[in-house]
């Protein structure tokens, strides 16, 4: 008998057993992930222009490693950049560069550009553009000569060091080359720059009609009123153009776009050429949406491309995408067959093809191998949990699947598409980054993390489908107490979203979804978590059986949860907590009003109180107007409902909210108060709609610590 393995194993044993018995603290559990607790993972990566090799940032250096070798050298480090420089121009820390070549890069800092150019074995720094600390929205075009950007409500260019004023609105409430539409329909930004970077288009809002919406700064004394415009349901909204400004000629104009002035102006696309600008032009109702073609020059419609109507919502949320080496044929993602798919049009003939079909969606379009007559694309083709990686080619449809494992996989791929950089994690799997050959397949692992959470004392995790009443499947998770004993019955907290754009259970890392769920099963208690109806991932019909009837359909859902747990014989249906934020909020408070004897205790953060006060678009596209939909309106109103509150209620808000705007609480106190009903509140000041930083350890604690007061 070898006693030496044995006590070797034994002592194994007990070292594993010991270290997986590590609680999580509350910090643990709220910033974790994200600080002490991070998953390793590769930073700014990147393909080089040729496709053969990749970089990545490493402590304060740049590797390039050879993807056939796999030899990795260093490009460029913060000593080699520091070596020419005096004492009071030496870099504390390598900035994020962009790389034009093996040999040149850019990074810019407090509005500053800089150049890095590599002579010999040594790289040189030299600043070659400057604007304005105070400015915002900043965008270095690929001519590597032209900054766009904006200073307060205006626009700027600087060219070569010359700096142009292309807006000069004095009417603060008139605002240019920044995110319009309150960020809906995929918008993210102001600036759209023509590829041969002659013409600059970007949008101007006006919203000097909208009605002003005071947000108070109590950090000062007195505390002091910044209005922001919030355009209400069922009120005035703002009104968008889109500005073209010719670099030449140093003039603008404005495309000539008819239709209500109300109306929303979204996935603004220039042609590969320069000529043309493309607009989806949706109205206000949301339900008709024109894809029009614009002549840059002079501004005028050159056509309406095709239409899409909808009884209940269109909803355009990506730029058209042109095939590579075409200023014709484009790639259009649509929900029009009830799900996200690509469509292949060319501006002359039409639609061409629908490119992918079937019953799940397309996420994201990753690039294009243009000799294959390849688009490579994300998609939830497998099952609606996961995020997998594919081709398909454009004239065959053939699609292929690139990624092997289960999970949410993430790509970047290569400019000439011949290699693909995936990025996935699942349930067991932290972090695992490897390169495929798009043609053979070929996987080369680049990182494998290790497991952070390896020593905690982690919860068994069952992975939920329960049905809807029309027998739609409803994905959740069911965490278990750590110290799990079928005998024993523990009280439960259910955390829920269930609003559109958003999906709260996945097959990814951590199983639980959430580090703060398995502090919760630490400390004895199960969590359950579900994605209902309205939610994102599972097609426009899923999405769609909330319209005008919102915390309708998903309480519904909600409720097949309830039943699931109370039909469990270790849950004590008589200690149910419910928690959630934003729409969540909306929907923690909906359950502890409409649905009073089921939870003992609710905490609502940030909550949608009454439709009527939130913002236009985001609430006419799923209740329509108030005045269209009085009944759906007053059915969501929470107001009038707080009589029927019997459990205990936790309203938590951020004193600086602009989304969901302070007032919905503030009301809902006010009709508590008038009801003779009581409930606790807490104000987070300082935080816009959601509480962040460390604040967040606060909020946390504080809602864990109003569970134990009513459920322990």
């Amino acid at each position: 008998m070898n006693f030496k393995k044995i006590l070797g194993t034994l002592v194994l044993a007990s070292v594993c057993g010991f270290s997986q018995t590590q609680q999580f603290t509350m910090n643990d559990a709220v910033l974790g992930l994200r600080t002490n607790l991070a998953v390793k993972n590769i930073r700014d990566f990147s393909f080089s222009n040729d496709g053969k090799s990749y970089l990545q940032m490493v402590k304060n250096a740049y590797l390039i490693t050879d993807i056939a070798t796999n030899k990795s050298d260093t490009l460029v480090s913060l000593y080699q950049v520091n070596q020419n420089l005096n004492a009071d121009q030496k870099l504390k820390a390598l900035s994020p560069l962009k790389f034009l070549n093996n040999s040149k890069a850019y990074f810019s800092q407090k509005g500053k550009y800089f150049w890095l150019q590599k002579t010999g074995n040594s790289w040189q720094k030299t600043e070659f553009a400057s604007i304005p600390e105070e400015a915002e929205n900043a965008q270095l075009l690929p001519d590597n000569q032209t900054i766009i950007y904006t200073i307060k409500n205006n626009l700027f260019v600087n060219i070569n060091g010359k700096t142009l004023k292309i807006t000069d609105d004095q009417n603060e409430n008139i605002i240019n080359g920044q995110s319009v539409h309150r960020n809906e329909f995929g918008i993210d930004g102001g600036i759209f720059a023509a590829p041969n970077f002659q013409k600059i288009a970007f949008y101007r809002m006006d919203q000097s009609m909208v009605t002003d919406y005071p947000i108070i700064d109590w950090s000062v004394t007195p505390a002091e009123n910044h209005n922001i415009k919030y355009p209400m349901a069922g009120n005035k909204s703002h009104e968008v153009s889109i500005g073209v400004f010719d670099v030449k000629t140093q003039t603008k104009k404005f495309l000539n776009i008819e239709g209500d002035k109300e109306q929303y102006l979204t996935s603004v696309t220039w042609s590969p050429d320069s000529k043309s600008i493309f607009v989806a032009v949706l109205n206000r109702a949301q339900n008709h949406m024109k894809l029009n073609q614009y002549n840059a020059e002079t501004g005028n419609l050159v056509k309406t491309l095709f239409e899409e109507k909808d009884e209940k919502y269109v909803e355009p949320q990506h730029e058209l995408t042109f095939l590579p080496g075409s200023n014709n044929d484009f790639i259009w993602q649509s929900q029009r067959t009830g799900y996200n798919h690509l469509f292949w049009y060319n501006t002359d003939k039409g639609l061409v093809k629908q490119i992918t079909k079937g019953d799940w969606l397309v996420n994201e379009i990753l690039g294009f191998n243009e000799k294959k007559k390849e688009i490579y694309f994300s998609s939830t083709k497998e099952t609606p949990l996961e995020k997998h990686l594919y081709k398909v080619n454009w004239q065959t449809s053939k699609i292929t699947r690139l990624d092997k494992d289960a999970g949410v996989h993430n790509g970047i791929l290569s400019k000439d598409g011949t290699h693909l950089y995936d990025v996935f994690a699942n349930a067991s799997t932290p972090r695992i980054a490897n390169i495929i050959n798009t043609q053979t397949l070929q996987t080369k692992n680049i990182l494998t993390a290790e497991n952070p959470l390896k020593n905690f004392q982690r919860p068994e995790i069952q992975n939920i489908t329960l049905k809807a009443d029309d027998g739609t499947p409803l994905y959740g998770k069911l965490i278990l107490p750590t110290d799990f004993d079928k005998t024993k019955k523990y009280p439960v907290i259910v955390y829920l979203y269930n609003g559109p754009h958003l999906q709260l259970v996945t097959n990814n890392f951590p199983a639980s979804g959430n580090i703060w769920y398995e502090y919760m099963a630490q400390r004895g208690y199960i969590v359950f978590t579900m994605d209902g109806r309205g939610s994102s991932n599972r097609g426009k019909q899923f999405e769609q059986a909330v319209f005008r009837n919102l915390g309708e359909t998903e309480m519904k859902d909600q409720l097949k949860g309830v039943e699931y747990l109370k039909s469990l014989p270790f849950v004590n249906a008589e200690k149910m907590g419910i928690h959630g934020w934003s729409f969540g909020g909306f929907m923690t408070t909906n359950f502890m009003l409409k649905y009073p004897e089921v939870f003992k205790a609710g905490v609502a953060g940030g909550p949608v109180i009454d439709w009527n006060m939130y913002e236009i678009m985001y609430t006419e596209r799923y209740m329509d107007t108030p005045k269209e939909n009085p009944e759906g309106y007053a059915k969501s109103n929470l107001l009038d409902k707080v009589q029927n509150l019997k459990g205990k209620l936790l309203m938590i808000h951020g004193a600086q909210d602009d989304v969901v705007v302070w007032q919905h609480s503030v009301k809902f106190l006010k009709s508590a108060v008038d009801k003779g009903v009581q409930l606790d509140y807490f104000v987070y000041p300082g935080h816009p709609h959601n509480v962040s930083g460390k604040d967040r350890v606060h909020l946390m604690q504080k809602v864990t610590d109003y569970f134990d007061l009513y459920l322990k």
